[in-house]
């Protein structure tokens, strides 16, 4: 386990198309026993590697639970082995949601840029049962390489390339929520309520339509659905 994520992080900087570093996304999530993981700095996804890390983020965001939402009130790796035993008290929604997307466990790890932390990196396993201590270890590393790449390709800081939503790989960061912060603020000035009510009439949309957050936020957008009354 150990030389293999090393070989994946000495790599990393090697990987100059977007195949390779999705490959290096998806090579790393499976080399610490992960089907997949995706890195948030606040409640912005900036970073996955597979649909399902991308769906249970925007799941977290739309319902307001689950692990990445204690950010900065947990400073250690979050380990929930199995969903349906730890999870159904404490968040019945996101525990219900993620049961539906095969997702049996969840790990989280704190990401840092110098000494504070700025967001997560979840992964996820469609079978439950912990990591192992070296898998955590390593997930650090991961993590930590990772908000290096995210840093370093965030609009503005001279990076070239595409931007919007995407999984790895994107020439410069994807603000994966764009979309919804307009959104947001498109409802606001048609229904005459506050940001945060109007976020929140977005959220539930998103949650009774079944769409993902940021199609839910393209189709008010584009009035493909009703602004969100209540």
């Amino acid at each position: 386990m150990r030389s293999s994520v090393q070989e994946l992080l000495n790599s990393l900087q090697a990987a100059t198309s977007d195949e390779e570093r999705q490959a290096w996304a998806v090579a790393s999530a499976h080399a610490l026993g992960l089907g997949g993981i995706a890195i948030s700095y606040g409640h912005e996804l900036v970073w996955f590697s597979d649909d399902t890390s991308a769906r249970l983020e925007d799941l977290q965001f739309v319902l307001g639970q689950g692990p990445s939402q204690l950010l900065g009130k947990k400073t250690g790796t979050q380990q929930l082995p199995d969903l349906t035993r730890l999870l159904a008290r404490r968040w019945p929604q996101f525990a219900a949601e993620a049961e539906e997307l095969g997702v049996a466990a969840l790990f989280v790890w704190p990401v840092h840029i110098g000494a504070v932390q700025v967001g997560t990196m979840t992964g996820y396993r469609r079978t439950p049962g912990p990591l192992s201590a070296e898998q955590l270890a390593q997930g650090w590393l991961v993590a930590d390489a990772l908000a290096q790449q995210v840093l370093n390709r965030w609009p503005g800081n001279g990076t070239t390339g595409e931007t919007g939503p995407g999984p790895v790989g994107a020439g410069s960061v994807g603000l994966h929520r764009a979309e919804v912060h307009q959104a947001t603020g498109v409802l606001s000035e048609r229904l005459g309520v506050s940001l945060a009510e109007a976020l929140d009439r977005l959220r539930a949309q998103a949650f009774s339509s079944g769409l993902s957050l940021p199609d839910t936020a393209h189709a008010v957008i584009e009035r493909e659905l009703p602004d969100a009354t209540p």
